[in-house]
């Protein structure tokens, strides 16, 4: 299986996306104003103490006050956490405690605390924090609060698990800590491993100097932005190449690259070509689809996938297919292929938290444990935690995944004014992005002396008002002026580039 990352940038924006054998499996967006805070460290102030839930909520200097449980603080008398199968899966973050204490001989209000995001703001509720902190480098986690070495459950050559653990327990044979060895460090030497160790023990001496001098509400130490997270956790020895279309990103792609994984800076492409990026192996229309509540399944059936806050709900339906044998069998196919496709779906939407799914009820036993086989194995690629459990006595199929930043939807839409929050819609924001390519992309194609975008009128103010910087560099890039007229009869999700 070949995979390739594509790394589209504009005015703004980044997204990526990561395909494998041609087709698109996961979607990454990243916008100015709305970065992800997951692996962000604060200096946190305790606001107020919740004995009856056994949490606190703690001002980080953030939009609101973030929620942390008595599960993720490190008490000052609790041992240092093992690092167990659960962090190894999931390559960050410590597992639960196995003994809770109460959180008020922990923390009072007005303390002062090291805290890190482990899930982004979600909805109306705030992030929740961690005080077990993990740093990532190319090829380890390091956990200051953790104890034992572990390696990625990805990594499945049993000698390679060893020859790992045993490097890197003779390196840290003086430390009192916990690291976890991450999937790209299969094959990785020990003098690779050595300088990753120094450099996470730079950080978090330079971390903790940071928090002696800096006041409670402060961030203390970012995510890398997005084109270097994805190098970071996605470029595998199975990519075959990272096509990025702006020549900044590029060129510091490739610089963080030399100082990292130098042996991939051949593979990341600068990417030239007049046909934009994302138009390649279909992946724009791909991800206008991965916002359409109905699938189609090549064989004529379908699925109808519907996100709440509480869970996601996943229904799969023969439609036009009718099978060439029997009933029972034509179920049972339908199935297999809504499995892999239900799979993939929960990747592409980044879906997590509770989601059941309703497959077409099948009669014959063996039936139903290969179809959750099935489930399984498609799954498997997943790099997000996820369980599986049996078929409910409903025939539903329960699941878990792990969920730390919004799902696509949350990011590209916003609730439908027009149908009281029952639906939605692409953003304003999201518009105005989807505008900028368009115009780049006429312009590639076609001499003009000028721009007409006709689009609704919130479109157009918000074009005038927050974006108008953004406009002012856009023409700049074109070397054209662009018009901009409301047209009241223009959904917000309609719009029009005319050459002029």
């Amino acid at each position: 299986m070949t995979r390739e990352i594509l790394v589209n940038v504009t005015p703004h924006e980044v997204r990526a996306a990561l395909l494998e054998s041609g087709l698109a499996q996961e979607f990454f967006i990243e916008r100015n104003g709305r970065r992800g805070l997951v692996g962000n460290l604060y200096k946190g102030r305790v606001a107020r103490v919740l004995p009856g839930m056994q949490a606190a909520f703690v001002d980080a200097g953030l939009t609101r006050t973030a929620f942390l449980h008595v599960a993720d603080i490190a008490g000052a008398s609790a041992p240092a956490m093992p690092v167990t199968e659960v962090a190894i899966g999931a390559e960050a973050g410590a597992p639960l405690p196995p003994q809770q204490t109460d959180i008020r001989r922990l923390l009072t209000e007005g303390d002062e605390i090291l805290v890190q995001v482990i899930k982004d703001p979600l909805g109306s509720k705030g992030a929740r924090l961690s005080t077990y902190i993990s740093l990532a480098s190319r090829y380890l986690v390091y956990m200051p609060r953790g104890s034992g070495v572990g390696v990625s459950a990805r990594i499945e050559d049993e000698s390679e698990r060893e020859r790992l653990r045993l490097v890197l327990r003779a390196l840290t044979e003086t430390q009192a800590s916990g690291y976890i060895v991450r999937t790209a460090a299969d094959g990785a030497t020990p003098e690779a491993l050595r300088a990753d160790l120094l450099y996470l023990a730079r950080l978090w001496e330079h971390l903790q100097q940071r928090y002696l001098q800096t006041p409670a509400g402060a961030l203390l130490h970012e995510e890398l932005a997005l084109p270097l997270r994805v190098l970071r956790d996605e470029l595998s020895d199975e990519v075959r190449r990272v096509l990025v279309d702006s020549p900044t990103e590029h060129a510091r792609m490739q610089a963080f690259a030399a100082t990292f994984m130098p042996e991939a800076i051949g593979r990341i492409e600068y990417y030239q070509e007049a046909r934009p990026l994302f138009d390649l192996h279909g992946v724009e229309q791909e991800l206008d689809r991965a916002l359409e509540r109905r699938v189609e399944l090549k064989s004529g059936g379908y699925l109808m996938i519907d996100q709440t806050e509480s869970m996601t709900t996943v229904d799969v339906n023969t439609g036009a297919y009718v099978g060439h044998r029997n009933l029972e069998e034509t179920i049972f196919r339908t199935n297999l292929e809504a499995a892999v496709a239900i799979a993939r779906q929960l990747r592409l939407r980044n879906l997590g938290g509770i989601i059941i799914i309703d497959f077409i009820d099948m009669e014959e036993a063996g039936h139903r444990e290969h179809l959750l086989a099935a489930l399984q194995a498609a799954l498997a690629t997943d790099r997000a935690q996820n369980q599986i459990a049996s078929v409910s006595a409903l025939g539903l199929v329960e699941m878990t995944r792990k969920r730390t930043r919004e799902s696509l939807e949350h990011i590209l839409c916003e609730p439908c004014r027009h149908c009281a929050g029952r639906g939605s819609r692409k953003s304003v924001e999201t518009i105005c992005h989807e505008i900028y390519r368009e115009v780049l992309r006429q312009a590639r194609q076609f001499t003009v002396e000028q721009f007409l975008i006709l689009a609704h009128p919130e479109v157009i103010e918000q074009l005038l008002d927050e974006e108008a910087p953004v406009m002012a560099e856009l023409e700049a890039q074109v070397q054209r002026p662009i018009r901009l007229q409301a047209e009241t009869r223009h959904d917000v999700d309609q719009y029009d580039v005319i050459l002029a």
